[in-house]
């Protein structure tokens, strides 16, 4: 902004001083140890001035400091005209800045490329931790300084919201959770399928310890505890659509996406789209049969 304001005032001055038109003008930065916050490159104007470059400097600082508020001191160094700039110039461009909200700000068009970022992707058996608060904050603020940057951007997630360890917490919460609900508790909910997460772990690992000391080898014991058993029932129902199951999950799931919801708000992020896992995942089934038909893969016994 100040170098548009100083080339058209030096235009005007060279025009005053030197009958001359469209002269070539360079700005450069002030060189640290001297005064002053722009630099007026004076060598290619000796031409048009007919006089030697400090003296030509010293005609255009005056010109300058006589007709142009925003410069208050000038000094001339050779063929350099260090120009010093008012503080009330930056100060209220400063003010201009803060007060535009669209300063800096390049709109999209038609012609814009698109750019997909994807961010957060939690896990809907727990709360959203400090690594998705972290990938959160990078995701948001690479997608906003791409969208200012004119580029048209989507911002998606990808939810996982299904599988063994999504089971877990629901077998959990049939077994302990005696119909508590966020509404019940007053915990956001996201918060409370996670604690469910958690004492599954811990009655896990109780199953395990009785199974060693009845005489189990440990890695037997960790695929023959009941309620692992029932977690992998649990998803091999919900793979075959059970209404029961369906039913539990889509609950325990709205309660995760209530708590995600009050989180995203808190912290000030949005996305365009939420893509999930129960949606997609077939298509990866899909792939590995081809996968398995060609040879690619190969099948273990355990399935």
């Amino acid at each position: 902004m100040i170098q548009e304001i100083l080339q058209n005032e030096i235009k005007r001055a060279l025009a005053e001083l030197y009958s001359a038109s469209e002269p070539s003008i360079q700005f450069q930065n002030t060189r640290k140890g001297f005064d002053g916050d722009i630099t007026l490159v004076v060598f290619p104007l000796v031409s048009v001035s007919k006089k030697g470059a400090e003296a030509t400097a010293e005609e255009i600082g005056s010109y300058l400091i006589d007709n142009v508020t925003e410069v208050i001191n000038f000094n001339v160094v050779k063929g350099f005209l260090n120009l010093e700039i008012s503080k009330d110039f930056w100060f209220n461009n400063f003010i201009d800045i803060y007060d535009n909200p669209d300063y800096g700000i390049v709109k999209s068009d038609d012609n814009s490329h698109t750019y997909l970022v994807e961010y957060s992707s939690p896990n809907t058996n727990k709360p959203i931790h400090f690594g998705h608060l972290r990938n959160n904050f990078l995701g948001y603020s690479i997608a906003e300084i791409l969208k200012a940057s004119g580029k048209n951007v989507k911002k998606v997630q990808i939810i996982n919201d299904r599988g063994i360890h999504i089971c877990k917490s629901m077998v959990a919460w049939q077994d302990f959770g005696n119909g508590e609900t966020p509404d019940s508790s007053g915990v956001k909910g996201d918060h409370l399928v996670g604690k469910y997460y958690v004492e599954f772990d811990k009655y896990y690992k109780k199953e395990i310890a009785e199974l060693i000391a009845s005489g189990i080898e440990e890695v037997q014991a960790s695929k023959e505890a009941p309620i692992l058993k029932k977690a992998q029932d649990m998803l091999v129902r919900w793979e075959a659509r059970d209404a029961t199951v369906r039913s539990l999950w889509e609950k325990m799931n709205g309660w995760v996406y209530d708590g995600f919801a009050a989180t995203y708000a808190r912290i000030g992020v949005d996305f365009d789209r939420n893509y999930f896992e129960s949606e997609t995942y077939l298509l990866g089934k899909d792939v590995v049969d081809i996968g398995l038909e060609k040879g690619v893969f190969y099948k273990k016994e355990d399935g």
